[in-house]
């Protein structure tokens, strides 16, 4: 299903300007955990409590009570964010192109040209929702809200309004970590988000629309969900509890008041709206990213140092895999853990330290969530077996850009596909190393099979059913071998992946 519109929940407004985790004192069993060393002066250690075994509310659910009861407990603790950011712009004058000309400045004047932009500012504000975490003024709440801000200001249940500051931000999950100056605050118990199953009630609180704080209810719709573009690392919890404009960073909670997520984007159709499609960050990832924070100033995350794809129907045929599942190894890092520890390229990732893989996105989210330094044990089939690799993670480097490039003559190879000869001078225009085997795609016809499964113009065909090809004659000759499930291996900006194709 192709989604149309993917909104944060944020709420921002334009102004012209002239000239210029984690308790209160709540019922139940508690678990204390602490940072280590902070480097932004607010004491040695941040306590974060998390509910244990005994929930907040001991007391039997009852829809005719309703949720009052939880709402009074957890309310206090969610707060308002208003962050303004000074955008500062030039006011051009006349935009004709002649007015840059220095023949025509000279009788028209100086007042004219490109020295006469006069700076103009307008602060741009938003609003949106966070949540307190620690009795001494910790805030969490998303990076989107406040990112860029030059100031920010909380707004507390008792209508105190309190300057915060930024302690550390992620964007690769959308969460920031604030601090406001002050004591005892009312904070929320987090909860154990690797328990929330489909089906739970869910409570929503934020300020949306700038209206106050609001709640709203629904129940969890799905749980890990990803593959949606908004973020680098998505295991979203999905609710159908409101989460309107302003509500970005607010809380959704369970119906023991404990915090399972941070509310971060909605799926609308086009009108922006909510349609009962709303996603939350699961807490056991913010408390992750928020000690990472807290400890080094940023988030440190764990790296394999391979590229991934994940394993479809004919993917798992082609590799005789019994059940379409793991993460396929398309590339292999040179100088990598994954290098190191003898990792290869087709292997099949089924296990990380004994839990199952379900997918490429799995794999890199449990590997993003360790610690660099880590020996994991990795459970890979290849050739027809299973067997095990330890692997000591790195930490993770820049992402570097990928390139494409363009195509000479055709050949027709497969039903949808041309193909044509890799030269010195193709190669060189994709971005290859020197050396590069294979032949490149000059054409994928649109709607044709090679094209739903995922090829593109520029690609580089190495491998068909692991048998390497060199030339176009050659590559036709490897097809005519194959059988109804073709495997591909294709280099792509200089990345290697695999492509299955089923034949008809």
């Amino acid at each position: 299903m192709k989604t149309d519109f993917i909104h944060r929940r944020g709420w921002a407004m334009l102004l012209p300007v002239t000239g210029i985790l984690l308790i209160g004192a709540l019922a139940g069993s508690l678990v204390t955990a602490k940072t280590g060393r902070s480097p932004f002066g607010v004491g040695n250690t941040v306590p974060i409590l998390v509910a244990a075994s005994s929930p907040v509310s001991s007391a039997p659910l009852s829809l005719a009570s309703g949720f009052s009861e939880v709402v009074k407990r957890v309310q206090p603790s969610v707060v308002n964010i208003a962050s303004t950011k000074v955008v500062r712009s030039s006011d051009r004058g006349p935009s004709s192109p002649f007015f840059a000309d220095p023949f025509f400045r000279q009788f028209f004047g100086e007042e004219f040209g490109p020295s006469s932009r006069v700076p103009r500012e307008r602060r741009e504000h938003s609003l949106g929702s966070g949540v307190i975490v620690n009795p001494d003024g910790f805030l969490l709440t998303n990076n989107h809200v406040v990112q860029g801000a030059d100031e920010i200001e909380v707004s507390l249940g008792d209508k105190r309004e309190l300057k915060a500051k930024v302690i550390g931000t992620d964007p690769k999950t959308d969460i920031a970590v604030l601090k406001i100056e002050a004591k005892n605050l009312p904070v929320v118990v987090l909860g154990d988000s690797s328990k929330v199953e489909v089906g739970d009630f869910a409570l929503a609180l934020g300020n949306p629309f700038g209206i106050g704080q609001t709640v709203t209810m629904g129940i969890v719709s799905a749980t890990g969900r990803g593959g949606l573009g908004i973020e680098d690392y998505e295991d979203f919890i999905q609710t159908d509890a409101a989460i309107n404009p302003g509500n970005s960073g607010g809380a959704l909670v369970n119906v023991r008041g404990e915090l399972i997520g941070i509310n971060t984007a909605i799926l609308s159709g086009g009108g922006g709206g909510n349609q009962g499609v709303g996603f939350a960050v699961p807490i056991a990832m913010a408390q992750q990213v928020m000690e990472q924070i807290l400890q080094h100033g940023k988030v440190i995350r764990g790296w394999l140092g391979v590229v991934v794809q994940p394993v479809n129907p004919p993917m798992a045929k082609a590799f005789g895999l019994k059940d379409p599942r793991g993460a396929l190894v398309g590339d292999v890092n040179s100088d990598s853990p994954a290098a190191r520890a003898g990792l290869k390229q087709g292997d099949i990732v089924l296990e990380l330290d004994g839990k199952p893989v379900a997918d490429s996105r799995d794999l890199s989210l449990k590997v993003g969530l360790i610690a660099p330094g880590t020996e994991v044990k990795l459970k890979v089939f290849r050739d027809g077996a299973e067997r095990e690799l330890r692997v000591k993670l790195g930490e993770m480097p820049a992402k570097m850009a990928q390139s494409g490039g363009k195509t000479g003559r055709a050949a027709q190879s497969l039903e949808g596909l041309s193909v044509d000869e890799l030269t010195a001078d193709v190669a060189r225009q994709l971005g290859l190393p020197p050396g590069t085997k294979g032949v490149v795609v000059s054409d994928v016809q649109p709607g044709s099979a090679v094209a739903e499964a995922g090829l593109r113009r520029g690609d580089v065909i190495q491998q068909v059913n692991h048998k390497p090809v060199t030339s176009v004659n050659e590559f036709q000759s490897t097809l005519g071998q194959g059988g109804q499930t073709l495997l591909l291996l294709i280099n792509r900006g200089g990345s290697t992946l695999y492509v299955a194709i089923e034949r008809p």
